[in-house]
C-alpha cells in the first residue's frame, strides 16, 4: 500500500478531540461500543463506510446498518465502519478546523473508503447527504468525481425510487441488501485487483451489468412538452432496461444481527430487536413497505430463539423486540411469545411487538408479552378513522374489532392504549376523519366500563398521507397541507368539545407541511435533485426533526428552481396522475405488476377489499413468478425449548448457523 493511501485513511481522531469539549453529547462521537468492530485497515482490501444519515440516537439502533456492518465484517480482507450526521455544532467546528467527516469506529475519512454506502428509511435524509459528503471532501455530484472517490451508494426504502438524489449518488441497491452488498464487495475487489482499469466508469459498468445495481448516469431521461416523463432510457450498451430488485429468501441462513451494538449514547430503542420475517401481504394500499418488501418470508421459532439467546448473552439488554411490518401475524407468534417468556422468566427480560394488527391481537398473547416486562402503552393502527376509508384503504378492521381488542386491553390491566390514524387519504371527507372522534369516545367508553376506572387514557396519534411509489396510491393526488391542517382542526375542536370523554383522549398530529415536502421527495424526478442542493446551500440540516426543519425553506428553493423546468411543488404532489404517464421509478422492478397496482387503485376508488394472500388464492401482483420467489411460512411445528439449565455447556449447534 503506497503511503500515500496510508496517510489519506490515518485516523483524525487528534484534531476530533479538541473540538469534542465544545459540542452538545460528545459522547456519540467517541465509538468504541460493545460489538463494534475495528479491522487492521492494511489487512483489507475492500472497505465500507456505512451510513445512516440521521443523528447516532437515531441511526446506530437502525437494523439496516447494523446487519450490513456485520455481513461485511465477516468477511476476510472486508471492512466496514459507520458514520452518522454530526449535529450543527459539530459540522461548524470541523469547518472551521478542517477535519473531514469521519467513521465512529476509527475515525478514519470517509473519502478514504471504497464505498460510501448510505441506507434511506425516508427521504427528509437528502440534504443529510449533502452535508456528509461536502464534509468528506467528496464532490456533490457523481459526474464529478474521479478514481480517488468512493462509490456513493443508496439503499434502504427510499432507493426505491432514487431519481430525486440521481445526480448526487454513484449506484443504488433496490431491496434486501446482505447478499447484494457482498455481491458488489467481489465485483469491486476484482476491478482493484486488476489494478482498476477503464477507471470509475468501468467498476460501476461492472455493477450495472449485473442487472441488479441502478447506475442512474447509465440512463437518460426525456421530457414531454408538458413536463412528464417521455421515456427513461440507457445510454450505454449493455446496461439493462429495468434494474430488479434483491430478494433474501431464507432468513434463518441470515441470523443477523448476531452481536447487536450496545450504543454508548441514549438512543431512541434501547432493546435488543431480533426480525422475525420480512414482508407483508395484507395488501394496505398506502404502505410502501408492505409492497416492496414481498413476499412473506418468516424466521423459524428456532432460529429465532436462537437469534434471542446470543443477542441477549452479547448485550445485556433486558428488552426484546420482535420486529416486522405486523408482528403478531407470525404464523407461530403464541409459541414464540410463550416459549420466548417461559425461558426468560427468571431474568425478567420483557418482550415487545412494536406493531400489532388489532384483528391478530388477543389476551394470552398480551399475557406473554407482558409476563416478565411492564405494561407498557399498546399501539393499534386502524389507520382510517371510517369504515368506509378502512375499505379503500385495504385495512379490513371493523370497528367491533377494534373495541373488542380494546377492551380486552382494558380489562386485563392496561391503562393506555395509543390508536394511529391518517388524514390526507385519497377520497376522504371531513366527516370521515371527524368519526375518529367516535371512534375514541368509544373506546374510552368501553374501557371505563371493563375496568371499572375513569383512570384510563387513549391517545390519538395522526399522521398526514403521503403517496408512495410501487402502491396502488403512487397515482393519488395529496391533499394540501393548508387542507390538512384545517381538517385536523376539525377534529381537535370535536374531541376537545367533548366534556364527557375530552379529557381522557390525548391528540397528537403533525401539519401538513412536512407531508408535502416528503411527498416531493418520494414521488420527485431527477430535476428535484436541483432543490434538494438549494435547500442544503441554504442551510437545510435534519429536515426529519420538528425543531430543524423548514418549509418555508424548501418551498422557497422550489420556487427558485423548478419554474425552469415548466413544474411546480403542486405539480408532483397534488396532482393526481394518470394510467399512460411514465413515473420516474417506472424502470425500477419491485416485481409488483404496474396493471396489478392501478387495477388496486380502481378497486380503492370503488371501496372493494382485496383478500391477504398469505391464507388465500394469488392475486396475480406479480413478485413471486417474477423475482423467483414465494411465500414462506410456518409452521413448522418446532417448539421453543426451554433452557433448562443455564450455561450447562454448549447448546446444540442449530441448521444455517456460521462459527
Amino acid at each position: 500500500m503506497s503511503a500515500e493511501v496510508a496517510a489519506a485513511a490515518e485516523s483524525v481522531f487528534p484534531q476530533l478531540e479538541a473540538l469534542l469539549p465544545h459540542v452538545q453529547k460528545p459522547i456519540q462521537y467517541v465509538g468504541g461500543e460493545l460489538n463494534s468492530t475495528v479491522k487492521p485497515w492494511e489487512s483489507c482490501d475492500v472497505r465500507w463506510a456505512l451510513m445512516y444519515p440521521d443523528a447516532y440516537e437515531v441511526g446506530l439502533p437502525n437494523q439496516g446498518v447494523m446487519i450490513l456492518y456485520e455481513v461485511l465484517n465477516e468477511q476476510e480482507g472486508v471492512l466496514a465502519e459507520r458514520t452518522y450526521s454530526v449535529w450543527p455544532d459539530l459540522e461548524a467546528l470541523m469547518r472551521e478546523h478542517a477535519v473531514p467527516q469521519f467513521t465512529v469506529d476509527s475515525h478514519r475519512p470517509v473519502k478514504a473508503f471504497d464505498v460510501f454506502g448510505l441506507s434511506f428509511s425516508t427521504e427528509l435524509g437528502y440534504t443529510n447527504m449533502l452535508t456528509a459528503l461536502d464534509l468528506a471532501g467528496i464532490p456533490l455530484e457523481s459526474k464529478d468525481r474521479t478514481l480517488d472517490d468512493p462509490i456513493v451508494l443508496a439503499g434502504g426504502h427510499a432507493a426505491f425510487n432514487p431519481e430525486p438524489i440521481a445526480d448526487f449518488i454513484d449506484a443504488a441497491i433496490i431491496g434486501d441488501g446482505e447478499q447484494a452488498v457482498l455481491d458488489m464487495t467481489k465485483i469491486i475487489r476484482d476491478w482493484k485487483a486488476e489494478g482498476r482499469p477503464g477507471g470509475r466508469e468501468e467498476v460501476l459498468f461492472r455493477l450495472a451489468k449485473t442487472g441488479s445495481v441502478y447506475i442512474p448516469a447509465f440512463y437518460d431521461v426525456e421530457y414531454l412538452p408538458d413536463g412528464r416523463i417521455a421515456r427513461v432510457v440507457p445510454n450505454k450498451s449493455g446496461v439493462p432496461w429495468r434494474v430488479s430488485k434483491h430478494t433474501v429468501m431464507d432468513l434463518d441462513e441470515w441470523p443477523y444481527p448476531k452481536q447487536p451494538l450496545v450504543p454508548l449514547a441514549e438512543t431512541v430503542h434501547e432493546r435488543m430487536s431480533v426480525e422475525i420475517f420480512r414482508g407483508c401481504t395484507r395488501g394496505c394500499r398506502f404502505c410502501q413497505a408492505g409492497m416492496i418488501t414481498r413476499p412473506v418470508r418468516e424466521r423459524s421459532i428456532t432460529g429465532i430463539g436462537d437469534m434471542v439467546e446470543k443477542g441477549l448473552k452479547a448485550t445485556g439488554f433486558e428488552e426484546v423486540g420482535l420486529l416486522s411490518l405486523s408482528s403478531a401475524d407470525h404464523s407461530e407468534i403464541g409459541d414464540i411469545a410463550k416459549g420466548l417468556a417461559d425461558r426468560y422468566e427468571e431474568d425478567k427480560i420483557g418482550l415487545s411487538l412494536p406493531s400489532t394488527r388489532v384483528d391478530a391481537f388477543n389476551v394470552d398473547l398480551a399475557n406473554e408479552l407482558t409476563r416478565n416486562g411492564r405494561r407498557s402503552g399498546l399501539t393499534f393502527a386502524p389507520e382510517g378513522g371510517s369504515e368506509r376509508m378502512r375499505k379503500v384503504i385495504n385495512k379490513m378492521v371493523s370497528e367491533e374489532d377494534l373495541i373488542r381488542t380494546v377492551a380486552t386491553a382494558y380489562g386485563n390491566g392496561w391503562r393506555q392504549v395509543k390508536l394511529y390514524f391518517m388524514c390526507g387519504l385519497p377520497t376522504e371527507t371531513d366527516e370521515d376523519v371527524l368519526q375518529i372522534a367516535d371512534m375514541a369516545t368509544k373506546v374510552i367508553a368501553k374501557g371505563r366500563e371493563v375496568s371499572g376506572s375513569n383512570d384510563i387514557r387513549c391517545t390519538v396519534s395522526i399522521g398526514g398521507f403521503v403517496p408512495k411509489p410501487h402502491t396502488p396510491f403512487q397515482w393519488a393526488p395529496q391533499l394540501s397541507a393548508e387542507e390538512t391542517d384545517a381538517r385536523l382542526e376539525k377534529l381537535r375542536d370535536k374531541i376537545r368539545g367533548d366534556k364527557k370523554y375530552g379529557r381522557s383522549i390525548g391528540f397528537r398530529y403533525h401539519d401538513g407541511k412536512p407531508g408535502i415536502v416528503e411527498g416531493l421527495l418520494s414521488r420527485g424526478d431527477r430535476r428535484i435533485g436541483a432543490v434538494i442542493r438549494a435547500v442544503y446551500e441554504d442551510g437545510g440540516r435534519f429536515d426529519g426533526w420538528r425543531e430543524h426543519f423548514s418549509y418555508d425553506r424548501w418551498m422557497s428553493c422550489a420556487d427558485k428552481v423548478l419554474p425552469a423546468f415548466g413544474v411546480d411543488v403542486d405539480w408532483y404532489t397534488t396532482r393526481e396522475k394518470t394510467y399512460e404517464e411514465v413515473l420516474p421509478w417506472d424502470h425500477l422492478d419491485s416485481g409488483l405488476d404496474k396493471d396489478w397496482l392501478w387495477e388496486d387503485w380502481q378497486d380503492a376508488l370503488d371501496e372493494t377489499e382485496v383478500e391477504d394472500c398469505r391464507w388465500t388464492p394469488c392475486f396475480d401482483c406479480g413478485v413471486c413468478p417474477q423475482m423467483d420467489t414465494h411465500i414462506q411460512i410456518g409452521p413448522t411445528g418446532k417448539k421453543l425449548l426451554p433452557l433448562t439449565v443455564k450455561n450447562a455447556g454448549p447448546a446444540p449447534a442449530s441448521s444455517g448457523h456460521t462459527h
